[in-house]
């Protein structure tokens, strides 16, 4: 071949790389960060199985008649929320914060029960951006669920008094949001956070997950997922949605949760996260338990550490 077709085809070629890398970065940005509200119905028996517990949890917290609650985002998103107030009078509260593609209810409901009748604290339950009954079809992935957690947290002490006291419980993507609310000056009010099954942070997650899914390491194609989110979604998966790299700015106690067979948000993430962590903490790990299953695998357990850790920094 001479050099002039050489030089051609190598361009070729390159451009086809490229293409193909761009194609492979915006499938990546379009399963990641585009929300997905159509749920197809479950095939393993293990997840079938937490369906119908999630059915019957929700059940459970519908008959309680929950306020039906709204916000207004500045970019002009209803966000909605379910809020069961406790038995008695208390001022304290604890927000529910759900995973990727998931919602309030399904992923949250069966703390309800724990929250409300255990412990006797008041119940919010949020659908986050692109979730749920909630506007939007991005998502945030908690760089901007943590703005929009932290209005909610406006709207609790609006409504019910500067000397109210707020616990952040989230799951997963929920994790990522309460620990980045937490790491990012909080209101006083916010006293406590458990973390279940968070990431590191939001590349991190979407880098490995892409990589299982091709088989081999796809930072490439990572990068290029990250450019699309920047110019669509307007916030940075590296730096704006980083519970470790923010770590160190923790103003509250952390209680860390994962299942040791997490392979989705990997079971180490828990322990750099832990690691980071400068403020009082602990952490609780689960054997056998898969991503988001801890509550499900050691029930008992699991209450009996979040008790015991609130008990230790804030009182019951």
């Amino acid at each position: 071949m001479k050099p002039l077709k050489k030089r051609k085809a190598a361009v070729g070629i390159g451009a086809l790389g490229a293409l193909g890398a761009a194609v492979i970065g915006a499938e990546g940005y379009k399963l990641a960060c585009v929300s997905h509200r159509e749920k197809k119905p479950e095939k393993e028996p293990k997840k079938m199985l937490r369906a119908e517990i999630r059915h019957k949890n929700n059940e459970f917290l519908y008959s309680h008649n929950p306020e039906d609650l709204e916000i207004i985002t500045p970019d002009m998103l209803r966000l909605k929320a379910w809020f069961v107030p406790a038995e008695k009078e208390t001022k304290r509260f604890v927000i529910c914060v759900h995973g990727h593609n998931c919602n309030g209810p399904d992923e949250c409901s069966h703390l309800f029960s724990f929250y409300h009748y255990t412990l006797g604290y008041n119940y919010l339950l949020p659908d986050l951006r692109g979730h749920g009954r909630s506007d939007g079809k991005l998502i945030g992935f908690g760089a901007l669920d943590s703005k929009d957690l932290k209005l909610w947290i406006d709207y609790l002490v609006e409504r019910f008094g500067e000397d109210i006291e707020i616990i952040l419980h989230g799951i997963s993507m929920g994790a990522a949001t309460v620990m980045l609310v937490n790491n990012t000056s909080p209101r006083d009010q916010v006293k406590l956070v458990i973390e279940d099954c968070g990431y590191t942070n939001a590349f991190e997650q979407v880098n490995d997950t892409m990589s299982k899914k091709l088989g081999f390491k796809a930072n490439a194609f990572s990068n290029i997922t990250n450019v699309f989110c920047r110019a669509i979604s307007k916030y940075d998966l590296k730096k704006d949605a980083d519970p470790l790299g923010t770590m160190p700015n923790a103003k509250n106690p952390v209680l860390f949760i994962h299942g040791e067979e997490d392979t989705f948000v990997p079971f180490p993430m828990c322990q750099r996260l832990y690691d980071a962590c400068p403020t009082p903490k602990d952490i609780f790990t689960v054997p056998g338990a898969v991503h988001a299953y801890s509550y499900y695998d050691a029930k008992e357990e699991y209450e009996a550490k979040v008790t015991e850790f609130i008990e230790k920094n804030i009182g019951l």
